[in-house]
């Protein structure tokens, strides 16, 4: 029988890291036009069980790491005549690194989503249509067009992404930003990259923190994507507050060729809760922790008597997968509700797997 001995938890490190201390912070110009520029909130990293019976890397072994944070700080109640605004802002880092900390690749993604209701606390937002990522709307995203930036936010993350291979992920301060969070003035990033930087060089550094030996090796390629939706929202009524949700499952993963060569899995449920006159009632200052993040503190065993947290699951399933190509893991048995029944999986992982089984597919397109 397949062991699953990987169990991951992602890093959390506090503080603001823009020159504002304690809160995330979205940053959001003055113009109605997307900037793609803000700050990532990073925490303290939590500690990480390491396998007993985990063998030493191969030659050539390469350490896969995710890291992904989310804001909701600029979100706002109903005002008169002005509908309210749940405001979510992810950013998403997958890395591979050596035992150096010397990065071999990056990849750098977004969302940028809000959910609008109006003063009665009635959603007022298309709740089918799924968020794209920023990579995915590329020239659609607007920074060109609307606000004469030198280059779209998917071009200069991939600038930046691109700078940051080959070197130390613990140097790249000072390096790939200044004390500003800028590029610093004069070097080629800057000329491709004039968007604020800190947040994403945060995220990079946090990625590479978290990042494990999953039996990614060099050649392989790294893969980031997302599966997102807003359709768990639902307005405030008599019976109690509403609800903007934005939930977005997250996997960093390698492969040679056709076969998945590492893979890590997370998820985030952003949540912004408002009454009947379209008042935020949540306290949009605090952190939103992803489920690896908050691992058994998410309550599947402690409420549901699941037989493992989410986040223990969702390694479990990382780990079956590995060693199989995109077409065996869609060919994985399911019953109706899409819970494995394999044997092997089903001990473990009691979950339905049916959006873990579309994520490994949009990811290796």
């Amino acid at each position: 029988m397949k062991k699953y001995a990987i169990f991951l938890s992602l890093l959390l490190v506090a503080g603001l890291l823009a020159g504002c201390a304690g809160t995330p912070v979205v940053y959001y110009s003055d113009c109605t036009c997307p900037t793609g520029s803000h700050d990532v909130t990073v925490q303290e990293p939590t500690t990480v069980p390491v396998p007993t019976e985990a063998p030493a890397p191969a030659e050539g072994a390469l350490k896969t790491g995710l890291y992904i944070s989310t804001g909701i700080s600029d979100s706002k109640s109903a005002a008169e005549e002005e509908n309210g605004e749940a405001k979510y802002d992810v950013t998403m880092v997958a890395v591979l690194v050596d035992d150096n900390g010397v990065i071999q690749d990056c990849i750098i993604d977004g969302i940028s989503a809000s959910v609008q209701f109006d003063a009665s606390g009635a959603i007022v937002s298309d709740l089918t249509a799924a968020p794209q990522t920023k990579n995915e709307l590329g020239e659609n995203y607007g920074m060109v067009a609307l606000a004469g930036a030198v280059a779209e936010w998917d071009a200069q993350a991939a600038a930046l992404a691109s700078f940051v291979i080959g070197k130390n992920a613990n140097e790249l301060r000072g390096v790939a930003v200044d004390e500003t969070g800028y590029a610093p003035e004069g070097t080629d990033l800057a000329s491709s990259a004039t968007i604020y930087l800190g947040g994403y060089v945060s995220a990079i550094e946090a990625a590479a923190a978290n990042a494990q030996h999953l039996g990614a090796q060099a050649g392989d390629a790294l893969k980031l994507a997302t599966v997102t939706g807003i359709d768990s929202s639902a307005s405030a009524s008599d019976e109690g507050d509403g609800t903007a949700q934005l939930d977005a499952t997250v996997t960093a993963l390698t492969m040679n060729g056709d076969t998945i060569t590492s893979c890590v899995i997370d998820a985030v449920q952003a949540k912004v809760s408002f009454d009947t006159a379209g008042t935020i009632t949540s306290d949009v200052s605090a952190p939103v922790a992803t489920k690896n993040e908050l691992g058994e503190g998410y309550g599947m065993k402690a409420w549901g008597g699941a037989v493992a947290e989410w986040n223990e699951q969702a390694a479990s399933f990382a780990s079956y997968v590995t060693g199989k190509t995109v077409d065996e893991v869609m060919g994985i048995a399911v019953n109706e509700s899409t819970k494995p029944t394999d044997a092997d999986l089903a001990a473990s992982v009691t979950i339905a797997i049916g959006g873990f089984q579309a994520l490994i597919q949009k990811a290796a397109q």
